[in-house]
């Protein structure tokens, strides 16, 4: 019996070192890098956008209707206390459909927001997993991830950015200076 305590009171005094030298170990960084991306649907298409292009994703905004001669333009939306130009990925990648899109996303670096179908989750991938391609959509993906469910362009959004032209998008100072604001639910 004395035997059995004295084997546990050793085992206890191991497991108290060896937690506490965890402490001190260095944090281990993976070898390689991963990248963050969301998981989206564009009409039919499976894509992905890296988090580092967007600074937020939104469902169910309202979105008021402005003229435009872009017919990806679906109109504004408010969104921080700032109201920007709501565009259609879908139409802006020669997609075809007459869906409303339920889900946006902020561009980094831009105040302009892109609504597409379908948010389908959040991909976590080293970056040898990504895989340039052949420019497709309109040259806005110039890469693609396989996943386990599909094979996914991956977009780059300040490629759809420019497609869109600084002369196209509307002038979001002067439609708030006129009063023109967004429904907010």
């Amino acid at each position: 019996m004395i035997d059995s305590l004295s084997r546990l009171a050793q085992r206890a005094a191991e497991l108290r070192t060896d937690f506490d030298r965890s402490f001190a170990a260095p944090v281990r960084a993976d070898i390689a890098q991963k990248l963050d991306l969301l998981a989206i649907r564009v009409g039919s298409e499976s894509c992905a956008v890296r988090l580092s292009e967007i600074t937020g994703l939104f469902a169910d905004r309202a979105i008021t209707r402005v003229p435009g001669k872009n017919p990806a333009l679906l109109g504004i939306s408010g969104f921080r206390s700032a109201i920007v130009p709501v565009y259609s990925l879908r139409t802006l990648l020669g997609h075809s459909g007459t869906q409303a899109p339920r889900w946006l996303v902020i561009a980094a670096g831009s105040p302009v927001a892109l609504a597409f179908d379908a948010f389908e989750g959040h991909l976590r991938a080293s970056a040898d997993a990504i895989l340039p391609q052949q420019s497709t959509m309109r040259g806005c993906a110039r890469e693609f991830i396989r996943t386990a469910d599909a094979v996914r362009s991956v977009l780059h959004l300040p490629s759809v950015i420019e497609a869109l032209g600084a002369a196209e998008r509307p002038d979001t100072t002067a439609m708030k200076k006129h009063g023109v604001r967004s429904e907010q639910r």
